[in-house]
């Protein structure tokens, strides 16, 4: 750890505030495309929710092994010389913090460009007319450091740093009006439950490790967390060991210890509290009552529930307890673009989806339930897997700044499902990816090339479109996310629960009317489109379709004809498919990809952040 002394001023290219779950992976993305980046953390530790806030078993993505994502889970089964990280029931991945932090530790270390300076806490935004231009941090001891960077980052659990520089920003429920949305029902400013979660241990059967009784500890406030557990209702449907097994960690690969990831809802230590807008005094005041709603909790399963050897693991994090609360909702900036929930349920009906940089496949999941009163009763919406909209990381107005982690320009309904820490995660790799080009190009975040962006981040293997059944090792993998992208080959979106799916049936044929109206939505000048369903699509009809398509469209930036299916050396362009070509056989819609990825520059067709790429027909 570096730490300064006072008044320090500071200059980088890029300046990350936070070392949260999207600040960690933005800072370390942005010093791997060779920028010099400094990511300055409150806490001791890298990885914000997946860490310090001890939230361990993640929630989504194990079917979208996307990016930064993927390389933290191989890490992981590497560490635990695990086949799966299934340990608890709640998720596809549970991992110990100590064990999450050091690997982002390990890997911030290895980038000669990124340095790393913890407990400094962001007191407030440096700005040169409509632009920001770095940030000004304290420390415990009153010690201030400045650090000034060409382009910032805000990856603050609750959007301070653009709430502080001037940027406008929702909070709360949404209007429906304004969103669009139907499923929502009203402005207010309540927002979801937090939680101070904990690392529990077990330290064998026979050993009291009881903790001191918590301030105004009250068991009635955890009646029918489970069936052991008193209940005047109707008790959560499970006992005590299938609540603690919900967290369930991998055991210690030193010790041997087990432990527990402690995040339970709704009766036992979710807390509901808005200090999102309060100065820091005032949220460490409400903080102190979220902790001692988890504490309370831990008495009473010890002391109701018989669970006297469960306790607060003394080897992780602050002697078991979370380093900062989990929330799971604070500011929104109003982003270029505000993603939605009609994006998420029908995205082929609009065009965000063109602008994808990272995937989630969670459901809709709000936690309201400690809520001191009524909330308005959302019907949350059943959803496919989605990608997330560049624009919704760069603000309205202000310059130099892009935003990361919960804090991107997304619905109250949306942030039910991008605020969970696979998407978070990929979320700020994308920022550090816009944040080193925009230094590269000397450009500001609105003004650099969306495709240049997913280009990058293909190049990382990271997801842009959200198919499940295609991983980046397969041969067709690049070519079929340039394409999906266009539009011109769509997925199929399928609601399944707690992992939603898109699916791309790469190994299935395409007929020749979808086909013709995919490109339709691509050029300007659309065909005449009176091919048939039951017709498939040949590589003879593609050759046709798409020299029709390039006579009709006058535009200089394509590639207006297919090279020749034999080379100048002879060799056969397609060699895989070279017997289903000269047999003019139906088609796979991963090889009509690779035939449309190799032989024409549909994916380099520059896109504007709202999705659009052509001009309005007449």
């Amino acid at each position: 750890m570096q730490y300064l002394s006072a008044q320090q001023i500071l200059k980088t290219q890029v300046l990350v505030v936070a070392g949260s779950t999207g600040g960690t992976s933005a800072g370390i993305q942005s010093a791997r495309m060779g920028i010099k980046t400094m990511i300055v953390e409150e806490t001791t530790m890298l990885g914000g929710m997946l860490t310090a806030a001890a939230v361990s078993c993640t929630d989504g993505n194990a079917n979208l092994p996307s990016g930064m994502w993927n390389e933290f889970r191989q890490a992981l089964l590497k560490h635990y010389n695990r086949k799966f990280l299934n340990t608890g029931w709640v998720s596809e991945t549970c991992f110990e913090p100590s064990v999450g932090d050091s690997i982002f530790k390990a890997w911030a270390k290895k980038e000669s460009n990124l340095t790393v300076l913890y407990q400094w806490r962001f007191n407030k935004a440096i700005k040169k007319g409509n632009k920001v231009t770095g940030a000004e941090f304290v420390n415990q001891q009153n010690k201030r450091l400045t650090v000034y960077a060409t382009v910032v980052v805000d990856a603050t659990d609750l959007g301070d740093v653009f709430a502080n520089a001037g940027a406008a920003y929702d909070l709360g429920t949404d209007d429906p009006i304004v969103t669009g949305e139907k499923e929502a029902v009203q402005k207010t400013n309540i927002i979801q439950d937090l939680t101070w979660a904990a690392v529990l241990k077990d330290y064998g059967v026979g050993v009291d490790k009881t903790i001191a009784k918590p301030t105004g500890y009250n068991p009635e406030k955890y009646y029918c967390s489970n069936t052991d557990a008193p209940c005047k209702g109707q008790p959560w449907n499970g006992d005590k060991w299938k609540m603690l097994n919900y967290g369930k960690l991998p055991k210690n690969m030193t010790t041997g210890a087990q432990k527990y990831m402690l995040n339970w809802p709704p009766h036992g230590n979710d807390f509901y509290l808005n200090v999102v807008e309060k100065d820091f005094s005032a949220r460490l005041d409400g903080y102190e009552l979220a902790k001692q709603q988890t504490l309370g909790f831990i008495y009473f399963m010890q002391t109701e529930l018989g669970l006297k050897h469960i306790s607060l693991a003394d080897d992780e994090l602050n002697n078991g307890l979370a380093l900062m609360p989990y929330n799971r909702e604070g500011r929104r900036v109003k982003g270029i673009v505000q993603f939605n929930i009609n994006h998420i349920l029908q995205p082929y009906n609009y065009s965000l989806y063109r602008t994808g940089i990272s995937v989630g496949d969670y459901p809709v999941d709000h936690h309201h339930a400690q809520y001191p009163g009524k909330v308005p009763e959302i019907q949350f919406p059943h959803i496919p897997s989605f990608n997330v909209p560049l624009g919704s990381l760069i603000p309205q107005k202000l310059e130099g700044l892009i935003v990361c982690d919960k804090g991107i320009s997304v619905t109250n309904i949306v942030n039910g499902t991008t605020r969970l820490q696979p998407v978070v995660l990929l979320t700020g790799q994308a920022a550090g990816v816009l944040a080193a080009k925009t230094v590269q190009q000397k450009k500001q975040p609105r003004q650099i090339d969306v495709r240049s962006v997913q280009d990058a981040l293909l190049k990382a293997k990271c997801y842009i479109m959200p198919f499940v059944d295609l991983k980046p090792t397969d041969p067709n993998w690049e070519a079929i996310q340039k394409i999906g992208i266009t539009g011109i080959l769509k997925g199929f979106g399928k609601p399944e629960g707690w992992s939603n799916k898109t699916y791309f049936y790469p190994d299935s044929t395409i007929n020749q009317n979808e086909f013709v109206d995919g490109l339709n939505q691509f050029f300007t000048v659309s065909i005449k489109n009176n091919y048939s369903k039951d017709a498939l699509v040949t590589y003879s009809f593609i050759a046709e379709i798409i020299q029709r398509c390039f006579q009709q469209n006058a535009d200089g930036n394509m590639q207006q004809f297919f090279p020749p299916l034999i080379g100048d050396d002879g060799q056969h362009r397609f060699p895989e498919i070279k017997s289903a070509i000269e047999t003019n056989k139906p088609l796979k819609r991963r090889e009509v990809a690779h035939i449309l990825n190799s032989s024409s520059d549909f994916f380099l067709r520059q896109v504007l952040t709202d999705g659009t790429f052509f001009k309005k027909r007449k």
